[in-house]
This record gives structure tokens, C-alpha cells and sequence, in this order.
């Protein structure tokens, strides 16, 4: 029998008459039923998120900062429970499911002592009359709607600074991987979170849901999942004047140049497309790699890939586990068959494993002979396909990598200074990783073009959830 999850609104564990079914993809079976949120409750989230910031934006950093630990020390005490439930919606490896809880932790951590370190700097009156300086002060009700593929590091990218700077929050997590977040959100009340400041909530149906949107109650609108998706909740949240930060689709490209380290190169690049199922926003979904290079590359990645161990939960060796739905992983391999009629090489993979009969995994995929007219090459895969592209000496490469409506992140494989440093300055991507793929903390994340506005991470998005108040004080007559 399935488990039955609550919302938390108000401070208050609350269910509803409706329920949606959450699935684990690693074996296709229903887990768990999370609430079907009613317009009644949407609108109590507003009203407790706004009686919550009343109190929160009120309550002294100093203070703030004890709760927020508090609660980070009460999470890490649920780990091993927290990990358990996360593993059971999404199917990831364990250490996968580790990385993801552990963001959420050093999210809450990093953005209280970052908050301790907010700039208010005076600014120099050229008549000695007035004292000017910059006031920064909590924004109000932040809205976020997350994405399933690492559920609490995307809780953690938003509660973190929306804590830390005084604001309030209603968190929407993603339908398909609701439950680890929920139960996150019921340990608040036991860190002794003011009622209404976190309040996370659980439906699929956006005609209860925009008012969160449109209400101008609402001050920011914050949000990560698809272009498409982001957009249209953008649109329909232009009511009212409101503040943006939303990180959206990508199509990151890597360039590989001729003297790259090869080893370097194959084994970062088919790392990171394989973590999570190749379900990631940064993930590399065009690989241009130079025609002096291009068959040891491909032979390589080869190996590398096959030498990944499909599986959900605890195992051996470098792991990878199931799509998030069938849905999914059908129009995935929908588009690899097209790839290959339509000149594309299957290199390795491109199909069900045969010996995963439930749940919803695929097989590492490489494709070779990719050209970038492709729909593979065109569209964010968002799964675990690599494909791989030739180009030579007369190609822009640079040109190639731009061209596409999205620009969230880029790598780039050389040892030639000059090539590093042209394409670090012309790609158009918000992260340029050159020689090795690197993201913390404390660098700021997001992206340019259609991958959205705003940034996570680092005191660049710290910033976000602050007013700029400039206050000028006449001092001499």
C-alpha cells in the first residue's frame, strides 16, 4: 500500500480530497500518493507566505542564522531517511542521491554566512552635503516551481538564499518527485521555522495553481524546468510588476579541439553526460570534436561508456539509473531511431537493457556522424544520449557552438591558450568550463539567450532576494 504524503502550508501538515500517484522509475510501481492542492489552499499559501514574511523579514540576521543551522543540523539527522525517499521517486544511484541531499544542506549553510557579508556600501557626495548609502532588504513572497531531476539540490537553490535574506517561500516541486521535498519541509516545524515562511506545496493543475502567479502578493517568480515551461509561467505571472529568476532549457556544446588531452576529455565528457541519466540542465549535448581526433575520441568514449553499471540505489563502479518516466525514455529513443535513419552511426546503446525489465532505464547511447541539421543536435536531449560531431580546420567552430537558441553552459578541451581564451570570450554560454567540468557553491549558475534570467548559486543570486534601497541623508546645510 502506498505511503500518503502532506503539504506544508502555514505551519501546517495539510492533505486534500484529491491525491496524485508518485511512481519509482526504477521499478514502474506507484510509491506513494502526494495532495491534489485546492484553490482554497493555494490561497492560504499566499496569505500564511505573506504573514511569514512579516515575520521573517523582522527577524534579525543573527537570529535567522540559529534556525537556518538549526534546521540544516535536523536534516543531516533525517539523512540516511531523507536519502531512502528520494532514492524511491527518482531512481538514482546512492551517491547520485548523497550529492543531491548534501546541495541542500550547503545551500542553507553557504547562504547564512553569505547574507553575513552583504554589501551596503555609502556612495561619495561630491557636494559634502549628504550621506548617501545602500539599503539591501528582504524582497517579499518568493514562487518557486522546481524540476524532478535533482529534487532537493533545486529546493536547496531556492530556500537557501530565500531563508538567508529575510523572504518567505511556496515551493512547488515537481509532480513526478515530490516526496523527499515534502518531508524536508515537515522538518521545518521541528527547526522552529515561523509558520508560512516555508510552505511547499503538491498539484498538476495550473489553472489552481496561477495564482500563485498572478497574485501581487507575490514579489518574485523563481524557476527551473524548460524554456517552454518558463515562458508560459512567465507570461502568465505579468499581472503585476514582479521579479524573475529562472533557469530554463540548454544545449550545451563541447569543443574539442585537436590538442586536446584526449584521456582528459573522453573521461569528463561521458562522466558528466551519463550522471543522472543524462538528465541535466549542463549536461553535453553536442560534442564537436576535431576531424584529427574524431575516431580515437569515439572509440574511447566507447569504452568509457560501457563501462557504466545501470542499477537504482547502492552498487559498484560508476552508476547510472533509470529515465524519469517511460513517457521519457520512449521519445528518447523515439529520437535516436530517427537520428540513425536519418544518417547518424549508433556507436553504443540506443535501446531498453535487456536485462531491466521493470522500470524505466536505457542504455547509454553514443551516436557518431551526428550533423548539427539533426534533431538530436537541435533540441536538449535531457537523457542519456551523446552525440558526437566532426568538424575541421574550416568550420567556425565557435559559430557551431552558437548556433542554438540556448546558451546555459559550454566546455571547451585544449591546450592552446589562444583557443582557450577566444572561446571562453565568445561562446555564449553563462558557465564556460575549459579543460575540466567544475561547479560550486559559490560560482553563480544560469544562463544566457533562452536559457533564462537570473542566477543560482554564489552572492550573485543572494542578491536577488534583496531590494537595492538607496538612502541619502542631508548632513550639512
Amino acid at each position: 500500500m502506498s505511503k500518503e504524503y502532506k503539504m506544508l502550508i502555514n505551519g501546517e501538515l495539510v492533505g486534500a480530497p484529491e491525491t496524485l500517484s508518485v511512481t519509482n522509475p526504477a521499478t514502474g510501481k506507484i510509491i506513494a500518493e502526494v495532495p491534489q492542492i485546492t484553490p482554497e489552499q493555494v490561497e492560504l499559501a499566499l496569505a500564511g507566505a505573506q504573514q511569514g514574511f512579516n515575520i521573517w523579514s523582522k527577524t534579525s540576521l543573527a537570529e535567522r542564522s540559529k534556525i537556518i543551522i538549526a534546521y540544516a543540523e535536523i536534516l543531516e539527522a533525517h539523512k540516511d531517511e531523507i536519502i531512502d525517499i528520494l532514492i524511491s521517486e527518482t531512481g538514482k544511484p546512492y551517491d547520485n542521491a548523497e550529492y543531491d541531499f548534501g546541495m541542500l544542506v550547503t545551500c542553507l549553510r553557504y547562504f547564512v554566512e553569505e547574507a553575513k557579508r552583504t554589501d551596503q556600501p555609502t556612495i561619495t557626495d561630491p557636494s559634502g552635503r549628504f550621506l548617501h548609502y545602500i539599503s539591501r532588504q528582504p524582497l517579499g513572497v518568493v514562487v518557486g516551481y522546481l524540476a524532478w531531476n535533482f529534487p532537493l539540490l533545486n529546493v536547496g537553490y531556492k530556500l537557501g538564499p530565500s531563508l538567508a535574506s529575510g523572504c518567505s517561500a511556496i515551493i512547488k516541486p515537481s509532480q513526478a518527485t515530490p516526496l523527499a521535498s515534502l518531508r524536508v519541509a515537515e522538518l521545518a516545524i521541528e527547526a522552529g521555522i515561523p509558520a508560512g515562511v516555508i510552505n511547499v506545496i503538491t498539484g498538476d493543475r495550473y489553472d489552481v495553481t496561477n495564482p500563485l502567479l498572478t497574485s501581487p502578493i507575490t514579489s518574485m517568480f523563481t524557476m527551473i524546468g524548460s524554456t517552454r515551461a518558463g515562458v508560459g509561467a512567465m507570461r502568465t505571472a505579468c499581472t503585476s510588476v514582479k521579479h524573475f529568476s529562472v533557469e530554463l532549457g540548454g544545449n550545451a556544446p563541447v569543443l574539442v579541439y585537436a590538442d586536446a588531452d584526449l584521456d582528459k576529455a573522453v573521461n569528463d565528457i561521458v562522466d558528466l553526460k551519463f550522471s543522472n541519466s543524462g538528465q541535466v540542465c549542463v549536461s553535453p549535448n553536442r560534442c564537436f570534436v576535431h576531424e584529427s581526433i574524431y575516431d580515437e575520441f569515439v572509440l574511447r568514449a566507447k569504452e568509457r561508456a560501457q563501462g557504466i553499471v545501470l542499477t537504482s540505489g547502492r552498487g559498484e563502479g560508476r552508476l547510472m539509473g533509470p529515465i524519469i518516466s517511460a513517457t521519457a525514455r520512449d521519445n528518447i529513443l523515439t529520437n535516436v531511431k530517427a537520428s540513425v535513419s536519418a544518417g547518424a552511426k549508433l556507436i553504443t546503446g540506443g535501446d531498453i537493457p535487456a536485462d531491466k525489465k521493470e522500470g524505466f532505464f536505457m542504455e547509454p547511447t553514443i551516436l557518431a556522424d551526428v550533423t548539427v541539421d539533426m534533431p538530436i543536435a537541435c533540441d536538449e536531449i535531457f537523457g542519456p544520449v551523446l552525440p558526437i560531431i566532426k568538424y575541421t580546420d574550416s568550420d567556425d567552430i565557435i559559430a557551431l557552438a552558437n548556433d542554438n537558441i540556448y546558451g546555459l553552459a559550454a566546455y571547451v578541451y585544449t591546450t592552446n591558450l589562444k583557443n582557450a581564451m577566444q572561446a571562453a570570450e565568445q561562446i555564449q554560454a553563462g558557465s564556460v568550463c575549459v579543460n575540466e567540468v567544475h561547479y560550486d557553491i559559490h560560482l553563480p549558475h544560469g544562463g544566457l539567450k533562452q536559457s533564462g534570467v537570473g542566477k543560482d548559486c554564489s552572492h550573485y543570486s543572494l542578491e536577488e532576494y534583496l531590494t537595492l534601497k538607496r538612502v541619502s541623508i542631508l548632513v550639512n546645510e
